[in-house]
């Protein structure tokens, strides 16, 4: 028997058995125990290398222990944004913040020290797995979650949808949606109301539009309540809630509880939506071919995202498959719902606060219609209005819709002020 293994044996109810597998038994307990106390040992020590390295970054005041800065910044809160100002004003270059206990960011705000991670590779610094992985359920592996080869050989079958010619059309599209928009807001002036929430009607009206160059398709969300955008509404705040708990980052434990449950629900409808849509158009190509089908699109119809996707081949005549069509088109209708309706929020709501450069933007778009109607605008029209493009550019300056960008650094890297951010550390540009 092993030194003290009577008492350890009589501890674990082993007396009954021989003496040669009760030292085995003891043996293996032995071992399991050394190797959880050198897990822990080595836990411990990782914890309080990484905090004596990042002493050099100074650090807003925590939450709590546990969940160290999460929670202080939610989506759309006029105290978040608050928040965010004031401690990029205090820490004008670069803080520390913490994801739960164990889970350090340098969050960097000086476009100097911003540029060495954004100009380093993306070998060098790659997406964060845990922060974009929260998107993969509803997002798959499109544009905002892949990286690498899978990254740029999507992005350039996807480039076409960004042609003029492609983009042309939408202008009458973006027209009708914003008409919808003005006419609900003249109706509550109508009514009395004196208050509404821009950002939400935007949000509407970018997503009425998205799906009308997308999948050709009308809801009328803007107008009556339809599943389909409700569920993306409901995932958006589904993650952003997700994110600023520690203990849901888990998957094991997030589609546990009842927000993980809905957040399944809601991607299953969003999925099978989109996947309608997808063997729909497909049926309607192999019936007509992929001549036709283009002939037909340049008889008055519009070639949307879907068709440009179902039409796209590598340089070996390799098409996109229905999962990752239905990826790319989810990812477009998040990133280009949200980014759309911030900027154009933040535009209006810096307009509101110089009056002198909203009446200049106005007089040139009424130089512009002059003798036209409003739907009579064309896409060749749009640069007619060079005063109303800078402060648009001037406005994504100051309140750029994508306001945190994550990256894990494969490498240290190097700030101008020779602060090092250590090779595994996380970092947010903001």
């Amino acid at each position: 028997m092993l030194p003290g293994s009577k008492w350890l044996s009589h501890q674990l109810g082993l007396e009954g058995l021989s003496p040669a597998v009760s030292s085995g038994i003891i043996l293996c307990f032995w071992a399991l125990s050394t190797w959880i106390l050198a897990q822990v040992s080595s836990s411990v020590y990782r914890y309080y290398t990484i905090c004596q390295y990042f002493r050099c970054f100074p650090q807003p005041p925590l939450q709590n222990w546990f969940v160290g800065h999460l929670g202080m910044v939610t989506r759309h809160r006029e105290e978040s944004l608050k928040y965010i100002i004031s401690t990029v004003a205090t820490f004008r270059e670069a803080f520390l913040i913490w994801r739960g206990p164990f889970q350090p960011v340098v969050s960097l705000c000086h476009p100097d020290y911003i540029r060495p991670v954004t100009s380093a590779s993306a070998y060098v610094a790659p997406k964060d797995d845990l922060t974009y992985g929260f998107f993969k359920p509803w997002l798959g592996d499109g544009l905002l979650v892949s990286e690498g080869d899978k990254w740029s050989q999507h992005w350039c079958l996807l480039a076409p949808a960004f042609h003029f010619d492609i983009l042309k059309p939408y202008v009458k599209i973006f027209n009708q949606s914003t008409d919808i928009m003005h006419a609900k807001w003249r109706h509550l002036c109508a009514e009395g109301s004196t208050y509404l929430d821009v950002f939400d009607h935007i949000s509407l009206m970018t997503l009425d539009s998205l799906q009308k160059c997308i999948f050709s398709h009308d809801s009328n969300c803007q107008e009556k309540p339809s599943p389909y955008i409700s569920s993306i509404l409901e995932l958006s705040v589904l993650i952003t809630k997700r994110f600023n708990r520690f203990l849901q980052h888990w998957d094991s434990l997030y589609f546990l509880t009842e927000e993980g449950r809905l957040f399944s629900e809601a991607c299953r409808l969003v999925h099978d939506s989109t996947n309608n849509v997808i063997q729909a158009r497909k049926k309607v190509l192999a019936e007509q071919g992929p001549e036709a089908f283009l002939k037909n699109k340049g008889k008055g119809k519009t070639m949307d995202f879907i068709d440009v996707l179902l039409l796209a081949k590598d340089e070996n005549g390799k098409s996109l498959s229905d999962k990752e069509i239905q990826e790319e088109a989810n990812t477009f209708m998040f990133e280009g719902h949200d980014t759309t309706a911030s900027g154009i929020s933040w535009a209006l709501y810096n307009l509101a606060h110089h009056q002198e450069h909203q009446d200049r933007c106005h007089q040139e778009i009424q130089e512009l219609l002059r003798g036209h109607q409003p739907e009579e605008i064309e896409w060749d029209d749009l640069s007619q209005m060079p005063f109303l493009t800078m402060c648009i550019k001037e406005s994504m300056r100051l309140h750029p819709p994508v306001t945190i960008v994550v990256r894990k650094c494969t490498k240290d890297i190097q700030l101008p002020d020779s602060r090092i951010i250590p090779k595994g550390a996380l970092t947010q540009s903001t």
